[in-house]
């Protein structure tokens, strides 16, 4: 039977996967043209797995000389006649029988030499005698070069590789690899080297031959659908696979590996396919304290702190961060998956991680007096396995009273903090048992939408400054919209209210066939 699969190959004969051959077949058209190129993608992007089907899917056609530069030591880049031997014996091993008997003598002869009398140029030497000889086109993939981009010695082959490259386009008779494609985290077009000892980093890429490579390798809603119609064949659950591949999309965005690791704890911990077992598959994984990849998001921004205080501005303010493409922080986080473009902001990539930011910044503030007052009250808020918002908005409203006293024109109350506090009270309540999220469309200096899923119960609570009559009711219409994409009839609302004959506490307000329960500062 098969499974899902989060480490390493996936293998259509023994993994549940979403169909690929469509992103593969674009990318063997990129090959017959001959070009040269990069698959660069976040890690656990399922670079892996699409080179694999690639060279399935050359065999046919194709000499398909497909490394791993995991498979060399450190050792075998400190020089280039270390590099030079070590990359013919592998050769060797992976092509041996292959090869035509002139290239097979001369990648022996490498291999055997003593490093001290090889070079690049020997290697190429023999390279050509191979692609000179091949009765077929001969394609060189290469994986994992990030563990060589911080190398002089992988430089200067890519730039021999670029040699052959320019000599083919000016005399198409000339030997060279139909298509060289590169995969890795690092993008290779934009690497930076030193060029001397001691001299400062720069640009310096001899890879800017490489055509861009714009295909999509993140999942959708009908990608993911694929892939859970066949385990619902298998298994017979009775899931509704729209409605579950949809709630796993929300969360993460079309991540390959975040897909595949949620569909596997559902399937792990019986968890129910349906929406709210993919909720309780998100929050399974967001409490995992070994997630590599989760790991590198905060570990990249302890690395930048500039970085840091941006997002926590975006995230917990509501401040926005314009796109820049030559910020050097933005480019790196880009590059690792954790933050996109849309509409020229600068925007986290998915909910999960988006999610995990919240959690990571609110850890930060674990000693503030409203998140204590949020854990200590927090069985008060549970009534027959159900939350209780209205409580949760009623005790929030006095935590935040006794603190830090009553809303003010001019008093204490920074308008951008309301949901930072907010949401430090409510972690406690909801953890371990719920989600929440931000929605990212509402989320603004004014406005805020959170959705909060408890045991399978989804809460929408809008926060919002007073700005008076008009635009309260506004607010109210648009809250009330919102009810209507997630099939609510009940809403909640928070109002920071600064006018001096406000009625604080909770009111319930009727818009339309919909219920708003307010709560007013």
């Amino acid at each position: 039977m098969r499974e899902f699969n989060t480490t390493g190959l996936c293998v259509p004969r023994k993994h549940y996967m979403v169909d690929i051959s469509g992103r593969v077949a674009q990318i063997r058209a990129m090959v017959e043209r001959g070009d040269y190129f990069c698959i660069n993608r976040a890690r656990q992007y399922g670079k892996t797995t699409t080179l694999a089907a690639l060279e399935d899917a050359l065999a046919e056609d194709f000499t398909v000389a497909s490394l791993d530069f995991q498979a060399l030591g450190h050792a075998d880049f400190a020089t280039e006649g270390t590099f030079a031997g070590a990359l013919a014996q592998t050769l060797l091993d992976r092509l041996a029988p292959d090869l035509p008997e002139a290239a097979d003598k001369a990648l022996e002869d490498l291999a055997d030499r003593d490093p001290r009398t090889l070079s690049l140029r020997l290697l190429f030497r023999a390279l050509r005698l191979w692609l000179d000889a091949s009765q077929r086109p001969v394609v060189l993939i290469v994986d994992e070069v990030d563990s060589a981009t911080n190398n002089q010695v992988f430089l200067d082959f890519l730039a021999q590789l670029r040699l052959q490259y320019l000599t083919r386009e000016r005399n198409p008779s000339a030997p060279a690899f139909r298509s060289v494609v590169l995969a890795g985290v690092t993008d290779v077009k934009h690497l930076k080297a030193r060029i001397r000892p001691g001299e400062a980093s720069k640009v310096n890429s001899p890879w800017n031959i490489a055509a861009d490579f714009d295909v999509d390798m993140s999942f959708s809603a009908a990608d993911v659908a694929g892939m859970l119609a066949e385990y619902e064949a298998d298994h017979a659950t009775g899931m509704d696979v729209a409605a579950v591949a949809a709630e796993v999309v929300a969360w993460t965005g079309g991540y390959p590996f975040l897909v595949s690791r949620v569909c596997q704890l559902v399937d792990r911990h019986g968890l129910g396919w349906d929406p709210s077992g993919v909720d309780a598959a998100v929050r399974l994984l967001l409490k995992d304290d070994d997630v590599s990849l989760f790991e590198s998001l905060t570990g990249k921004l302890e690395d930048f702190p500039a970085l840091k205080a941006q997002l926590r501005e975006m995230l917990m303010r509501g401040e926005p961060v314009d796109f820049s493409p030559y910020d050097d922080m933005q480019k790196l986080l880009r590059m690792y998956g954790f933050v996109a473009e849309r509409g020229n902001k600068m925007v986290v990539a998915n909910r999960i991680f988006e999610t995990l930011l919240y959690d990571y910044f609110l850890a930060e503030e674990q000693t503030g007096a409203v998140r204590r007052a949020g854990d200590l009250g927090r069985g008060l808020f549970v009534e027959g396995g159900r939350l209780n918002m209205r409580a949760v908005l009623e005790g929030f409203r006095r935590a935040y009273t006794e603190v830090y006293g009553p809303i003010e024109e001019g008093g204490r109350f920074a308008e951008r903090d309301g949901r930072e506090l907010f949401l430090m009270y409510l972690k406690p309540i909801i953890n371990g048992t719920g989600n929440y999220y931000v929605e990212a469309q509402t989320r603004d200096q004014t406005r805020t939408d959170v959705v909060v899923d408890y045991l399978g119960e989804r809460f929408v609570v809008e926060l919002k400054i007073w700005r008076g009559p008009r635009y309260n009711e506004a607010g109210e219409r648009q809250i009330s919209g919102y009810l209507d994409y997630f099939g609510l009839d009940v809403g909640y609302m928070l109002s920071f209210n600064f006018n001096k004959r406000k009625e604080p506490g909770l009111r319930r307000v009727a818009v339309g066939d919909k219920v708003l329960w307010e709560e007013t500062i």
